[in-house]
């Protein structure tokens, strides 16, 4: 299984919320087709086709859990 696949699985199945590499999941975002923003340390995800937003912050080089 790729890198990508093995972050993907681990967020789908709710396997691990606290310990996504922060870059890994700003790379699975960008592959998914969604456009980033960058306002501070807000990284702001959207996408065409999906109404909501997604603002995800990096805590300790992780993604921080919400």
């Amino acid at each position: 299984m790729i890198k990508f696949d093995k972050i993907l699985f681990k967020i789908i199945n709710g396997l691990s919320d606290h310990n996504i590499d922060f870059s890994e999941f700003v790379n699975l975002l960008l592959k998914l087709g969604f456009e980033l923003r960058i306002k501070g340390s807000h990284h702001i995800f959207t996408k065409e086709d999906i109404e909501e937003i997604l603002n995800i912050q990096p805590k300790n080089g992780k993604a921080k859990p919400y």
